[in-house]
């Protein structure tokens, strides 16, 4: 309108870095990090935090490097994970924060497509990250420096030079003495982006193709999505205690490792994940909210009377964002009933995390149990960052709220990646129609609220983590007894979903000399471990199209009906079926 201007009174760049400031300006003696475990280190305030990330940032410029470079973090959920998660911006520099279960050989792929300046490793990861780059050197480029973490979180931990006389600095400089007198200045002036769509992150998606595909964020999207998660999660009134059990290096913690900041919590890391572990960080904590996928979960609601402490009373129920496969709606109510409110949604790396989570309706409290246990384990609707619709990729009209036409889910707005690093052609495609497509299929119930039916694109979602089928098949193909193989999701109660492996053997090869044991222990010796199958079902023939295609879900519909793996069953389960055989048939019922 006449008389309006943008100008820097009124248009400053939005980033999450204002969170940190915020947090030490208002709740400075506030607790910001804390490790979860007896025995640790004394708390971090926030001002202390915001001290050592602007110390941080000043050792990194005085490493070299600039605006955009990209520095990795290969690490475990540790209180330097979350100084990395704002030092690193406050460098200018993008953080690339690597999967922790990743093996040598994907984390050199993208240590070498990042381009990484500088990366900072984890002691209990260094093993791995001492193998990776030495593959980065084999491939003839320069690895990035290598920063040591050597972050103790409970009395039980070895320290990596401790006892150990073969312990050899593959490293360049230590992590507390880079912060304390390795350049470092709590001077440093802070390097703020000049514009909100510069990026500050890069994530990849965790195995959902053959090569890696590298999701960037900004700057205006991550604290878009954090303000988002925020109200998500409920986080409202004091500002909340957050432990966690989801992986940081997974959508940046969906944005978490910012937002509670935004509200002046506190961060109790976590090293490993148990049911023992997380109801003792509840009782000794006072923690108020968490998160994970359906196997944290189920751990939960299976753990013994022995791993259980009473959760703190005269307060609300611990609030869990679930997130992943949804989670069954048995596994709901037994959370319910032992004092968690679940929240449940939906997401990808590509939407920053979590993009639609299933908004509760007051009329829905009187409903059965199991009613509404059903209604939450929907995907629901958008959050306040972006919008959701289910519709034909075809012809790009919505879907009728029906519940029965299946349609591709697809998202845009303001908490939707801006492209795929050196991938014009793979962004073009995900974002082509002004949507992003997820390749996931879906109906919208009377109510509006989406519901996943399917995935199209035949990803196992195992622990939270996805599983390509292709790489999986590649590496049973590779078996010399293997003539074909085909892999889809099987229900897990502990994992959610776990790769099942439908395997045709070559002649003469069809005995009993060839086993499940032997398949899994061959594809574990090539695959990370969460990629292996579980189960093998040797068949005498895959169920092909007539042009020659595998019928996926003919195999997933078989998968399902061996029914769920339990807890503590047996790794490694092995069938030998015909194709819709009596005999196949009498084998399943016996599951």
């Amino acid at each position: 309108m006449d008389g309006t201007v943008l100008c820097a009174a009124n248009h400053v760049p939005l980033t999450p870095i204002n969170f940190l400031e915020h947090a030490a300006l208002v709740y400075p003696d506030r607790p910001a990090i804390v490790a979860s475990a007896p025995g640790s280190a004394l708390p971090r305030t926030w001002r202390e935090t915001r001290v050592r990330c602007v110390r941080l940032a000043a050792a990194l410029a005085g490493l070299g490097v600039a605006r955009h470079d990209v520095v990795a973090v290969f690490a475990q959920n540790i209180p330097a994970m979350c100084e990395l998660h704002f030092g690193i911006p406050m460098a200018g520099a993008v953080i690339c924060a690597l999967n922790s279960r990743l093996d040598a050989a994907m984390a050199s792929v993208l240590v070498l497509h990042s381009e990484a300046k500088v990366i900072f490793v984890d002691y209990l990861l260094l093993d791995v990250a001492k193998e990776a780059l030495s593959l980065v050197t084999k491939a003839g480029d320069r690895p990035p420096r290598v920063v040591l973490i050597k972050e103790l979180l409970d009395q039980s931990s070895r320290h990596p030079e401790s006892n150990d006389k073969t312990y050899v600095q593959p490293y360049d400089y230590e992590y507390e003495t880079l912060i304390g007198n390795g350049g470092s200045s709590p001077d440093f002036t802070i390097r703020w982006p000049a514009d909100e769509n510069e990026p500050i992150a890069l994530n990849y998606t965790s195995g959902t193709t053959s090569r890696p595909k590298g999701v960037v964020y900004t700057h205006r999207g991550a604290y878009l999505n954090s303000i988002a998660t925020i109200i998500m999660n409920e986080m409202v009134g004091p500002p909340p205690v957050y432990l966690w059990t989801v992986p940081m290096f997974h959508c940046n913690g969906w944005c978490l490792t910012w937002g509670v900041a935004a509200k002046g919590g506190t961060h109790v890391c976590l090293r490993k994940v148990t049911a023992a572990a997380v109801f003792d960080a509840i009782a000794r904590h006072g923690v108020t909210h968490m998160g994970g996928a359906p196997t944290v979960l189920s751990m939960i609601v299976n753990s013994t009377a022995e791993e259980r402490k009473p959760l703190p009373g005269g307060r609300p129920p611990v609030t869990v964002k679930a997130g992943g496969a949804p989670p069954p709606p048995q596994v709901l109510l037994r959370m319910e009933a032992l004092g968690f409110h679940v929240i449940h949604g939906y997401g990808m790396t590509e939407t920053y995390g979590p993009a639609t989570f299933c908004a509760w309706k007051p009329e829905w409290d009187p409903l059965p149990p199991e009613q509404r246990a059903r209604i939450k384990a929907r995907q629901g609707l958008h959050h306040l960052g972006l919008e959701v619709d289910v519709k034909d990729p075809a012809t790009m009209r919505s879907v009728p709220a029906d519940g029965k036409t299946v349609g591709e889910v697809m998202l845009r707005g303001n908490t939707v990646m801006s492209g795929y690093y050196k991938d014009a052609a793979a962004t073009a495609e995900a974002l082509a129609g002004g949507w992003l497509r997820s390749g996931d299929l879906a109906v919208r119930d009377g109510d509006g609220y989406v519901r996943i039916v399917d995935r199209a694109k035949d990803i196992v979602v195992s622990g939270g983590e996805n599983v390509s089928t292709v790489e999986v098949e590649a590496a049973l193909s590779a078996h010399p007894a293997v003539a074909e193989a085909a892999v889809v999701g099987r229900p897990d109660e502990y994992w959610g979903e776990t790769p099942c492996a439908f395997v045709k053997l070559r002649d003469g090869a069809a005995g009993e000399s060839v086993g499940a044991e032997e398949v899994i222990a061959f594809c574990r010796a090539r695959l990370p471990r969460y990629m292996a199958p579980r189960t093998v079902v040797f068949v005498a023939e895959l169920p092909k199209t007539a042009t020659g295609k595998v019928q996926k879900v003919v195999l997933r519909e078989r998968a399902k009906a061996m029914g769920v793996i339990v807890s503590g069953s047996k790794s490694g389960q092995q069938l030998r079926l015909g194709q819709g055989s009596e005999t196949e048939q009498r084998t399943r019922s016996k599951l």
